[in-house]
């Protein structure tokens, strides 16, 4: 198959399986209630916890990251696409979540997804310090979208001093775009301190 041919194919089945709205169904499996209708009325793991299951949260929570990690994983440690092939199969998942053709293009957040890319790409070296970093700024400041905000700008901070991979830089800077874009209302929020 022609190189070209199979990075389109790849990435629009990334996209897929990215675009599959595991919390929705397992919410609805767990609860029998749509989680959309409760706290920021995202499809995603945590209104799954929201709407009363703990077992269903983790499931979803662990398919979401799973839906990042796998494909991208795949070609990355295992085909070794690790040049500018791999940018488009990163976003796949995420772009998924976050528009997800199965709930009408209004999709989740995609950071647990986006944190899956980046176990695929780097196993747990970049993914535990975006782990760590995102638990900090949560506990610092408020509302959420200005915590990942910062995580990401953290995360920029590492990619350019302990991987020097512009493939990676650019990844991060993509996958931004679309998180940010997810957490616009925070955003227009004015920041400030959990503790004060």
């Amino acid at each position: 198959m022609d190189s070209l041919l199979f990075l389109i194919i790849y990435t629009i089945l990334a996209f897929l399986i990215g675009a599959l709205p595991f919390s929705v169904w397992i919410g609805l499996a767990a609860t029998g209630e749509d989680i959309r209708q409760y706290g920021d009325h995202n499809p995603g793991a945590t209104n799954v916890l929201r709407a009363g299951s703990r077992v269903g949260f983790l499931l979803a929570m662990a398919l979401d990251i799973s839906k990042g990690a796998l494909l991208v994983g795949l070609a990355y440690q295992v085909w070794d696409i690790q040049d500018w092939r791999i940018i488009p199969i990163t976003l796949a998942p995420v772009a998924g979540h976050a528009f997800s053709p199965f709930l009408g293009g209004q999709g989740g957040k995609a950071l647990a997804t986006a944190f899956g890319v980046w176990i695929g790409l780097t196993i747990w070296s970049l993914s535990l310090p975006a782990l760590g970093f995102l638990i900090i700024w949560r506990l610092v400041v408020r509302p959420p979208g200005w915590a990942l905000l910062l995580t990401l700008g953290c995360l920029a901070l590492v990619i350019a001093i302990w991987f020097a991979d512009p493939v990676f830089m650019i990844i991060l800077a993509l996958q931004s775009l679309i998180l940010l874009y997810k957490e616009r209302t925070d955003l227009q929020q004015r920041p400030s301190l959990c503790f004060l």
